[in-house]
Formats: C-alpha cells, structure tokens, sequence
C-alpha cells in the first residue's frame, strides 16, 4: 500500500494590494503664501535682467522686447500681453488656476512697477545676471507650478501639454523661451542675446530638473 501523498498546503492568501492615500490639497493659505513667494523671487530675477539689459522667454521675454523698444513699463505691458492666455486656462486649467494665475500676474505687474524703487544694483555682470536671474526665477516658478499657479502665456501652455501629454513642462519651455530670445537679435545686440539664452537655459533647467510629471505628490 502506498501513503498517500499529502496534499500541499494551502497557500496564504496575497495582501491586498496598498493603495497610498492621496496627498492632501494645499490650504488657501499655503496657496497664498506660496504665490507671494514665487512672485517674489520671480521679480528679483527680472531685476536681475532688467539691469544687465538682458530678456527672457515667453511672454516676459516679450514684455522685455517691447519694453526696450518703447520705454513702457515692463510690469504694465506683461499684464497686458498676457490676457488672451486666461481663456486657455479657464477652458483647459480650471477656474481655480485661472484665478491664481491673474493674481500671479497682477502681483509681478505691481512689483516689477515697483523695483527700480526697491532694489538696485550698482555693478552687476552680465553673465553673472543671467545666470542668478534664470536661477531665481526658475525657483520662483516651480513655486508657483507645484501649486497649480502659473505667470501666464507659455507657463500655461506647458502645464497644458504636461498635464494632457506628460511632455516636461520645463523642456516645452525652454524651447519656446530659446526661439523667443533668439528673436531678439533684431533688436538687442549679439553678446546680450547670447546672455540672454544663458539665462533662459539656467530658468529652465530648473524647472525640467524638479518639476516631473508623478514625482510632486501634493496638489
């Protein structure tokens, strides 16, 4: 007679899967906060451009172009510029960025008004400008992105594209911010220009280095 041949255990049952909880949304007032921040570092680098006589891509670079050739204020004139851009971030972004991102705005229109007044450089190298003013800057705006706030015009076109096709908002911008300042070789001189894409590169890196689809959790 043969022993039967014990049937294996049964196998333990697999956990269930984890899901992890989602991260809690910002406050208003971490929201708020967050805004002033960015906007303020954000300002600090556009006087940092501003007075080596340097640009900047998207609509601030715009800004800066008209800026030169007119002699309007910078703030007054990217206020302006970037009006038909709320309809995109109202239809695509939602009413909450919208709001967030005109106030964004209006706060740099204001403080940008307000610089030569409150910050001044008595000596200030250019490549040395570029290179503080696109880091500080790029700061300023992963503040505001990791917050669903942008400064308008291609910030909002690059949150777009990130959040409907994963492509990095930090490499959408930094191919538009090069085509914009590369555009300025029209109307500002060659090395300035060259200083200029520095600065624009630097902001950027910034951006595509810390601001990836998936990896900031909070909303």
């Amino acid at each position: 007679m043969t022993n039967p041949v014990p049937s294996a255990p049964p196998a333990a049952p697999s956990p269930a899967p984890t899901t992890a909880a989602p991260p809690a949304p910002h406050t208003p007032t971490e929201d708020a906060v967050a805004i002033f921040t960015g906007v303020l570092l954000i300002s600090v680098g556009v006087a940092f451009f501003t007075s080596a006589g340097l640009l900047t891509g998207g609509t601030a670079g715009l800004a800066f172009l008209a800026h030169y050739a007119t002699g309007i204020g910078f703030g007054k004139l990217f206020f302006v510029i970037n009006l038909p851009f709320y309809w995109l971030a109202l239809r695509k972004l939602g009413r909450a960025f919208t709001v967030k991102t005109f106030i964004a705005v209006l706060l740099l229109s204001a403080l940008t008004e307000l610089q030569s007044q409150l910050l001044q450089f008595a000596q200030l190298q250019p490549l040395y400008a570029a290179i503080a003013g696109g880091t500080i800057t790029g700061t300023g705006f992963l503040v505001l992105f990791r917050h669903r706030c942008s400064l308008g015009g291609v910030g909002i076109a690059a949150l777009y594209l990130q959040d409907r096709y994963g492509w990095r908002a930090g490499k959408v911008q930094m191919a538009v911010d090069c085509c914009i300042v590369l555009l300025a070789l029209f109307t500002v001189e060659p090395l300035r220009v060259l200083w200029s894409i520095a600065g624009a590169v630097a902001l950027n890196l910034v951006l595509a280095m810390n601001h990836r689809p998936g990896r900031y959790m909070g909303t």
